[in-house]
């Protein structure tokens, strides 16, 4: 059963974005982002309050760089479409199981302690962050 309902289009809007934001993290670093995406989507708390689909998440103001870049507006394929709708039906893992913000610093940068949350982990280039103990936005 999928953790968030969805449009078929949806599901190609959330792979342009994983493969914006992630494709040289390999397919566990896109399911990450897509956790984040999904996260967003699900969460009950702070910015994310009023946004309830894949599309408000994906175009709510300066979230996420990928919508700016080329990559976002190629098509993409069978394995992309995959990897978001796994994230769509619930797939989470650590560092992202309750991160709702990710951050690429660049490569051989330290990931900042704090970014918009508390850092909860790092995989490959990307640092993950959730809000902290106290609330976690109905996740």
């Amino acid at each position: 059963m999928a953790r968030i309902s969805y449009t078929e289009k949806e599901v190609e809007l959330l792979a342009r974005l994983i493969k914006s934001e992630a494709l040289g993290e390999g397919e566990e670093g896109m399911l990450l982002v897509g956790n984040v995406v999904v996260n967003r989507v699900v969460a009950n708390c702070d910015i994310f309050r009023n946004v309830r689909t894949l599309s408000e998440v994906i175009y709510q103001t300066n979230q996420f760089a990928g919508v700016g870049q080329p990559l976002f507006n190629e098509p993409v394929n069978q394995s992309e479409k995959a990897i978001a709708l796994r994230c769509i039906n619930g797939y989470r893992n650590e560092p992202a199981t309750n991160a709702l913000w990710f951050k690429n610093p660049g490569t051989n940068v330290e990931c900042p302690e704090t970014f918009f949350g508390r850092f909860s982990g790092r995989y490959k280039k990307h640092c993950f962050y959730n809000l902290g103990l106290k609330d976690n936005c109905d996740l």
